[in-house]
């Protein structure tokens, strides 16, 4: 299949090779630590340094350490082996090896007081290189997975951090935990107008639409979840969901699946009915009503694989009636 789409998508960028056989070395930061060529990724709450640009052309990158320069105790701080960069145009030479480290408040505020220099994912992700968002998208969702696990799910016991930060061993029952990530489908349905369907959720402005999405549950394929959670949230039933990519979203710990689908034969388009919990209103859009400024209607923002499956359909002729 062709992955020509999903190359489009920001946080599916990226440019490292994790290194798995790498994670199994028992010394594995030790010797990282004492290689001078080591490149340590800081993150506090969910957020990063830039680097000085050279230029105002020049595109952002994120600002990394050598271990000497960054005030941890690597014997006590969590580390996570992110792998090994493959990025020629970086700053740093391909095979650098990458790891990061959450830093407390104090630390945070020693290393970088100014609290607006620290940048998120969400702003920066189509700015940044592939190599840059592919570790930070990976950072985000591994050092989540640490924040939310932190003890046995049998026993409850404090886990210990192995495998160069991607697994928790429990010490009592020996078990292991593994980091997990929710899948959730997202999908772009056309009627036969050749018009899109989009929903204002309840937490959001009421001037502000996306694609419906959802969480897949237990024992149900991507398709199943399309035709579950359109029905759901809006009473339509969709047909022919056809997979068009997918996205790491780190916001906390999921891939979103996206898929496009359309109208059911029998349907009636204006028989929409939102669920009133988390849709509190869902439209019909041409291409024309999304294209027009004039409209006030605030769509998805860039880094998401909603407003990519949204701009790739915008791009495409009408065609009504198909």
């Amino acid at each position: 299949m062709s992955f020509s789409f999903t190359a489009t998508l920001p946080l599916s960028r990226h440019a490292v090779d994790r290194d798995n056989d790498a994670r199994a070395e028992p010394d594995l930061f030790e010797r990282l630590w004492a290689d001078a060529g080591t490149r340590v990724l800081p993150l506090w709450r969910g957020t990063v340094l830039l680097a000085a640009a050279v230029t105002s052309e020049d595109r952002p990158r994120l600002l990394l350490f050598a271990p000497a320069d960054l005030a941890v105790d690597p014997a006590s701080a969590l580390r996570v082996y992110l792998g090994l960069s493959l990025d020629a145009d970086a700053a740093e030479p391909a095979g650098t090896p990458i790891v990061a480290v959450p830093l407390t408040d104090e630390q945070a505020a020693a290393l970088q007081p100014d609290e607006s220099r620290w940048v998120g994912l969400r702003e920066y992700a189509t700015r940044l290189s592939d190599r840059d968002t592919g570790i930070l998208t990976e950072s985000l969702g591994i050092l989540h997975w640490h924040d939310s696990h932190p003890h046995c799910p049998r026993c409850g016991t404090p886990t210990d951090v192995t495998t160069g930060g991607w697994v928790r061993h429990c010490p009592v029952d020996g078990s292991q935990v593994f980091p997990r990530t929710d899948a959730a489908v997202i999908v772009l349905i056309t009627d036969d107008r050749d018009r899109v369907l989009l929903g204002s959720n309840a937490m959001w402005e009421a001037n502000r639409y996306s694609l419906l999405a959802g969480f897949v549950e237990p024992g149900e394929s991507f398709e199943s979840a399309v035709v579950r959670e359109v029905f759901e949230e809006s009473g339509m039933r969709v047909t022919d969901p056809m997979y068009r990519g997918s996205q790491p979203w780190p916001f906390p710990a999921s891939i979103m699946v996206g898929f496009t689908a359309r109208l059911a034969d029998g349907q009636h388009a204006g028989s929409l009915v939102p669920d009133g919990t988390e849709i509190l209103d869902l439209r019909w859009f041409s291409r024309a009503e999304l294209a027009d400024p004039e409209n006030g209607i605030m769509l998805p923002g860039t880094s998401s694989i909603a407003r990519a499956l949204l701009d790739h359909w915008l791009a495409q002729p009408e065609q009504p009636g198909v």
